[in-house]
């Protein structure tokens, strides 16, 4: 009876010890403040890469707390500013009334892309032909195919891209894909697009978890590869043009194109957005997303501000004035059709 009674008081005072030990932060400014600058501490994946002295924001933004005059609007700004000492496009402040976002990744930068240059009737014109997102039409003397790609989240099919490719199939000069202004979205169709443009798997990038609290707790490089289509590819010339709006799965798929047989990078060093997203819950319900796991290029270099282009060139503004697209018509010398 005694042995039994001792397990009985060893049960209870282990569960009473850990409850004791759940202590959910409070719903209060401080509270949420504490919680959102942990979240960065410990599961931010760049704090050591970017030499950023978090400690030091923490005593910073701790003393705007202090003032009688804060409110929900102005915690929300001054967390969102917390959350730009980042510099990272992926850091977002989500509130029942507002979104924090960073964008001087992009906007610190010459534009490079005029979207009304595209439809001029020597480029897309106006009777291009569009399916789900990409807009394609035969250009410099029907020599050149021309993709123009906006944005990632527009997912596509095979037979999409086997008539696409179909139609270029007389372009003997070869492929532009036009990924400037990208913003990015699906990774996986990202590297659906990719795979079209490989001869044979093969590794372009590496990808590390975080494994503890600590600023750089990673685990060990996993590589990620780009896989071959098994029936559709072009081997052919391609250039890719991008711009500093070239961004998150577009930033990934530059990356894998830099790898592809056959590929040129054309225009500005894109911008970045390296690092895998992860959401976490404030008490008070506002969500906070952030870069949690760092990817790499194949040779494990950061790819987190961009990678830079094999040929840079910018939008000259004598071209536009002409109602051409330098980084178009760089792309089509390449190709030899100019």
């Amino acid at each position: 009876m005694k042995t039994k009674y001792f397990l009985l008081i060893s049960l209870t005072v282990t569960l009473v010890s850990c409850m004791d030990d759940f202590n959910p932060p409070a719903n209060t400014y401080r509270g949420n403040f504490e919680t959102l600058w942990k979240i960065v501490d410990t599961q931010y994946c760049y704090l050591d890469y970017k030499n950023i002295n978090w400690d030091s924001i923490y005593t910073v933004y701790e003393s705007r707390l202090k003032y009688d005059t804060v409110n929900e609007i102005t915690f929300f700004d001054a967390m969102s500013e917390m959350l730009a000492e980042l510099k990272d496009g992926h850091v977002n402040l989500y509130s029942s009334f507002d979104r924090s976002r960073y964008w001087n990744w992009f906007t610190d930068y010459p534009p490079n892309f005029n979207a009304s240059l595209l439809y001029q009737e020597h480029y897309l014109g106006a009777n291009y032909r569009s399916v789900n997102g990409l807009k394609y039409q035969r250009i410099a003397d029907g020599e050149v195919g021309y993709i123009y790609y906006s944005s990632f989240s527009d997912s596509f099919l095979d037979r999409n891209i086997r008539y696409i490719f179909q139609y270029f199939i007389d372009c003997k000069h070869g492929l532009i894909i036009d990924v400037r202004n990208n913003g990015g979205g699906s990774i996986e169709t990202c590297k659906q697009l990719a795979s079209y443009f490989f001869e044979r798997d093969t590794v372009s990038m590496y990808l590390q978890h975080k494994t503890g609290p600590g600023h750089s707790d990673f685990s060990k490089p996993v590589p990620v590869k780009t896989e071959a289509h098994e029936k559709i590819q072009w081997l052919r010339p391609v250039v890719v043009l991008a711009n500093r709006a070239s961004y998150s799965a577009t930033n990934l798929f530059v990356c894998m194109m830099k790898d592809a047989p056959y590929t040129v990078i054309v225009g500005d060093r894109t911008g970045g957005g390296g690092g895998m997203p992860s959401s976490n819950e404030l008490p008070n319900g506002w969500m906070v997303r952030f870069s949690a796991s760092p990817m790499y290029d194949g040779n494990m270099q950061h790819i987190e501000f961009g990678i830079e282009p094999d040929i840079s060139i910018d939008l000259d503004s004598a071209d536009v004035a002409k109602g051409k697209d330098s980084l178009i018509e760089r792309a089509c010398q390449l190709l030899g059709a100019r």
